[in-house]
């Protein structure tokens, strides 16, 4: 890496840092109540409260908040699919795109309600205006407040003692909404559309071109049939192409909420790689701090809800430590190029005629390194919004984000879900150091005993049973094969990645894979459901039964969770996990790809 691209990357670190901190003591007030912005707009809050008939001064065990979780979002799945399924009659539709089909329409609901906003349709052709934003960006929003709502519950469980409740859900989801979600996302949309993302709900658009495309196309008689010569070849018609029909929309508001809650899902089919998207560099960046702002927000909100915020800078530590080597990783296998290219006489050097490296795939106004950055930063968050195209990475390039991923996103991670998937892994860590040293484990206060590690270990297991499973499902199934454009280990990457995708609610995908069919539709959504809801519960448990215990004093026997052994030891865990879980299908799959491409097969 060069001095330009450290310039880029340490820019980019100290401005997220310094946007989190505050973040992170704002969101603390206002999950706490104790925020003067509850007292200014508590009107709007208490007629929520009164139109769904909550007491708010009503707190749940975690087994009633739970329930409420989960009835909150199969409303809101059932809800979507019968949108989708009616799609075609409802306004808001200039462009008339028909109904989804019910496989479909259960993928798309299952995928923005788990917050995965896994697309299997191109999303100008695929979901009309109304849909937008009543289905998409309004779950953009409510999937991103139930992770916060989760994690706050979660913090609580290590807050408390001798409690029997962790909070009450619909607080908790209101709060998220509209004191931190709303806000910012107007703010970023509003930069969005300075930067030129569009945002209206004219009808789509035909535009001259620069210049006329000649194509061909079969040649059909009346009735819709082939027309063949004399000699049974089939006859085709040459046509000229002088016009572009332009997708219009209500582009930069879901756009805003689309990175901000880790959601992911593009207006258009490129995503951010969209000009009408990710306009300009600047809105690139944006977008970029946007995904990790709140991940990184919730590790300060962690340790100023303890009471000790040693506890959370010693999380963001271990994260932003794993993302700096992630970057490295990925900017440098990118940078490096094709060895077979070099073979071939070309030259992929950077200068001032090209960019060097693997640019295939690539937004030239982003380049490599902010292309990398964001590829990392994407799947270290579960967002898989992309600003190029992951098929076209490098084996080892292609490797990173599906390690990121695998790992179960902890690295910064998804809006909520990030920290309390780390959270298991820290409470794992101190079992294991627990043991070594032959004293029971203790996390901030609270004794980790067996009921703990159980749930840990669901939480921990589940998603690589998921992603595993369904891979060799899919490799082993003719329908599952069927979908694969690229045969070989690429198109095994192809398939692992998908389910690594879906399982760990991330969304972005290598692309290659034909996954719109009845098979991934039911495979990915039963990956996305459990993937999502299956690790909520346990961690819910995890809080009820921690804020029942009694905070224990720190004694001369207590390992300090605050330092630089403890967050040696977080990253030991979560890379020793990950590492004896995936390594074996790796090695099938993007390793194999990169020894064939050293040696120029």
């Amino acid at each position: 890496m060069t001095s330009n691209d450290w310039l880029q990357f340490v820019v980019y670190a100290v401005v997220l840092i310094a946007l989190a901190i505050p973040l992170g003591r704002y969101m603390t007030h206002v999950l706490d109540g104790s925020s003067r912005v509850l007292r200014w707009f508590g009107w709007a809050e208490r007629g929520f409260y009164k139109l769904g008939g909550v007491d708010p001064t009503q707190e749940m065990s975690w087994k009633g908040y739970a329930v409420a979780m989960l009835a909150f979002n199969v409303l809101g799945t059932v809800a979507i699919y019968v949108l989708l399924r009616v799609q075609a009659g409802l306004p808001l539709n200039p462009a008339g795109i028909a109904a989804m089909t019910p496989d479909a329409a259960f993928n798309t609901a299952v995928s923005f309600v788990t917050n995965t906003n896994w697309q299997d349709y191109s999303g100008e052709s695929g979901a009309s205006y109304l849909i937008q934003m009543l289905c998409f960006t309004v779950q953009n929003f409510l999937s991103a407040a139930t992770g916060i709502a989760v994690v706050t519950a979660l913090i609580r469980g290590f807050a408390r003692h001798s409690a029997q409740t962790i909070g009450n859900f619909w607080v908790d989801v209101t709060r998220s909404t509209l004191y931190v979600l709303v806000p910012i996302s107007v703010a970023i949309a509003l930069v969005f559309v300075s930067q030129g993302a569009i945002q209206n709900f004219s009808a789509y658009k035909d535009v001259p071109t620069l210049q006329a495309t000649q194509y061909t196309q079969p040649k059909v008689d009346a009735q819709g049939n082939p027309v063949k010569d004399a000699q049974g070849n089939a006859v085709n018609d040459t046509l000229t192409a002088k016009t572009q029909t332009l997708a219009m929309g209500p582009v930069a508001s879901q756009e805003a909420i689309k990175m901000l809650g880790t959601n992911g899902g593009g207006f258009f089919n490129a995503n951010s790689a969209h000009p009408y998207e990710n306009p300009t560099p600047f809105s690139n960046f944006v977008q970029m701090i946007a995904m990790l702002v709140i991940p990184a927000a919730l590790c300060v909100m962690f340790g100023a809800m303890v009471g000790d915020r040693r506890q959370g800078a010693a999380v963001l530590a271990a994260m932003t430590i794993a993302f700096a080597v992630a970057c490295v990783s990925e900017i440098a296998s990118e940078q490096a190029g094709n060895p077979i290219y070099a073979s071939l006489g070309i030259d992929q050097h950077a200068s001032a005629l090209q960019s060097g490296g693997n640019m295939e795939g690539k937004e030239t106004r982003f380049g490599i390194v902010s292309s990398g950055i964001f590829t990392v930063a994407t799947t270290s968050a579960s967002c898989g919004a992309v600003n190029n195209a992951h098929d076209s990475l490098t084996p080892l390039g292609g490797f990173t984000p599906m390690l990121l991923m695998q790992l179960g996103e902890v690295i910064f991670g998804g809006v909520g879900s990030g920290l309390y998937t780390m959270l298991a892994f820290a409470l794992l860590a101190v079992f294991v150091a627990g043991l070594m040293i032959g004293r029971t484990p203790e996390y901030v206060g609270k004794k980790i005993e067996a009921y703990e590690m159980k749930m840990v270990s669901i939480v921990v297991l589940l998603t690589p049973l998921l992603v595993l499973v369904g891979t060799s499902i899919a490799v082993l199934a003719s329908a599952g094969v069927a979908g694969i454009a690229n045969p070989g280990t690429h198109g095994f990457s192809e398939i692992l990645y998908a389910f690594s995708s879906v399982a760990n609610n991330n969304g972005s995908a290598f692309a290659g894979l034909t996954v719109s069919t009845p098979f991934y539709n039911a495979m990915t959504a039963i990956a996305m459901w459990f993937g999502r809801f299956g690790p909520l519960i346990p961690m819910l448990a995890i809080a009820g039964s921690l804020a029942a215990k009694k905070r224990i004093a720190p004694g001369a026997g207590t390992m300090p969770t605050h330092g630089t052994l403890f967050v040696v030891l977080l990253l030991g865990t979560v890379v020793l996990v990950g590492a004896l879980t995936y390594v074996p299908a790796l090695a099938l799959g993007p390793v194999a790809e990169h020894l064939q491409m050293i040696a120029a097969h």
